[in-house]
């Protein structure tokens, strides 16, 4: 008698979404909305984008994730990061999840970091307050945290803020957000404050840290050039409300939304202005 053929083995489930969103909203005190019902997902791993102009609540959205809201403000909806709700969350249960699960760099370094302190100690903070280093490994792990960001120069660790220049100050932010070994960075327009050059530097340095570490990214940004170099899927924002979610090529060069077309015919436009400037001025000389 012929056996009987075996069951197939089970699909194992696909793993939980690191960051789920569900109808964010965020109002301040006197009940305007900033935020209205957004919703998305950030797989582990995933690089994903908010973009949208100044003002459009992208960066709201991104403080709402792992409530850093300023006072005044107010978020009702569900987000859910790594499986826990912080919307109306208290602190207790938001600081584990601060660090070792998601950690921000913010827009303008000079200001997030601490002007009287060496940025070395910034750097040694959070990886003696996560990683439980002292002493001798502790200045290791800072060396190497620095190196990492390509600050290799010994008095970097020594200088102060207000010592360095724009680029190298973002390089420190990012050393310092990864100092407890995050699973999602949060970048909320590192770029914005730097110039052209500079700007592709520390596009191509999160790109790769991104990589070898295995991070899940949330990237924040109104620059359509630059979120097309590092993001995978995008939502674009407008007034507060997310008005499409698409893979990154197909949103850019397909759009739905009368918003998003307009958004893509201006980067076009600007960087056809860009790429004509110089032979304008060229023939305007001859």
């Amino acid at each position: 008698m012929t056996a009987a053929p075996a069951a197939p083995p089970a699909l194992a489930a696909p793993p939980a979404p690191l960051l789920v969103v569900r109808g964010l909203t965020v109002t301040t005190a006197d009940g305007t909305p900033l935020v209205t019902d957004v919703s998305f997902e950030v797989a582990a791993g995933e690089r994903f984008g908010l973009i949208g102009e100044s003002g459009s609540g992208k960066s709201v959205t991104s403080l709402a994730v792992t409530g850093l809201l300023a006072p005044g403000l107010t978020a009702s909806g569900s987000v859910r990061l790594a499986g826990t709700q912080t919307v109306g969350a208290a602190d207790a249960v938001l600081r584990p999840l601060r660090g070792p699960v998601a950690s921000i760099v913010f827009q303008e370094p000079l200001t997030a970091l601490d002007p009287l302190m060496r940025v070395g100690k910034q750097v040694a903070e959070p990886i003696r307050r996560h990683r439980g280093l002292t002493g001798a490994a502790l200045d290791t792990a800072v060396r190497d945290a620095l190196a990492e960001v390509a600050l290799t120069e010994p008095r970097i660790a020594r200088a102060y803020p207000h010592e360095l220049s724009g680029g190298q100050r973002q390089r420190i932010a990012i050393a310092i957000a990864l100092g407890a070994e995050p699973r999602l960075l949060i970048a909320d327009e590192p770029t914005t404050a730097l110039d052209v050059t500079v700007q592709q530097d520390v596009l191509t340095l999160l790109d790769r840290l991104v990589r070898e570490r295995g991070m899940a990214l949330l990237f924040i940004s109104h620059d359509l050039a630059v979120v097309s170099q590092i993001v995978d899927r995008i939502t674009v924002m407008q007034r507060g409300r997310a008005v499409e979610t698409g893979a990154t090529e197909r949103v850019l060069w397909a759009p739905e939304h009368e918003y998003t077309q307009r958004l893509v015919a201006s980067a076009r436009a600007l960087d056809a202005a860009l790429d004509a400037a110089p032979r304008r001025s060229s023939e305007e000389t001859r």
